[in-house]
């Protein structure tokens, strides 16, 4: 027995998701896009409009940062704001045709890296099911709300 402590599960989640974080920000620079400016596209491809608290939530950014990174994609003409029709104080995020250009393109690049990786590994989409398994248990015991582990920062 090795007198050395193996790394624990939050030092490895921590090292794998800095090391994932670089990896898609090489892919994405090949679109001019940032991994923020990704998931801010993300969470809004759906078309469904969503309001800045939504989006800070699911891409883990604080409101002022993402106030500032949202002017700029709006400066881009990736996103544009319209008050929403239900509430006229709310404000929702929407992509441009040129943001859901982007995000078609990114999304491509960054499913075929994730594939070629996962393959490496041999792995038939275990890792992904076993994440979300994670995160939902830790939603769970901190009561953390009703979003499925699958919705936090989507790949497409």
């Amino acid at each position: 027995m090795s007198s050395v402590p193996s790394p624990g599960l939050a030092h490895l989640l921590s090292h794998a998701e800095r090391r994932m974080g670089l990896r898609m920000a090489v892919v994405l620079a090949e679109e001019n896009c940032s991994v923020e400016e990704w998931r801010v596209l993300s969470v809004i491809a759906d078309g469904k409009g969503h309001p800045m608290t939504e989006i800070a939530d699911q891409v883990l950014m604080p409101a002022p940062s993402l106030t500032k990174l949202v002017d700029r994609m709006v400066a881009d003409n990736l996103v544009y704001r319209r008050p929403d029709r239900a509430d006229r104080r709310r404000v929702l995020l929407h992509l441009t045709a040129r943001g859901r250009t982007l995000h078609e393109r990114a999304a491509h690049r960054l499913l075929t890296d994730q594939t070629r990786l996962l393959d490496a590994m041999d792995d038939h989409g275990d890792l992904v099911r076993l994440l979300a398994r994670l995160t939902a248990a830790l939603d769970r015991a901190e009561g953390a709300g009703d979003e499925p582990a699958e919705k936090i920062l989507p790949v497409s």
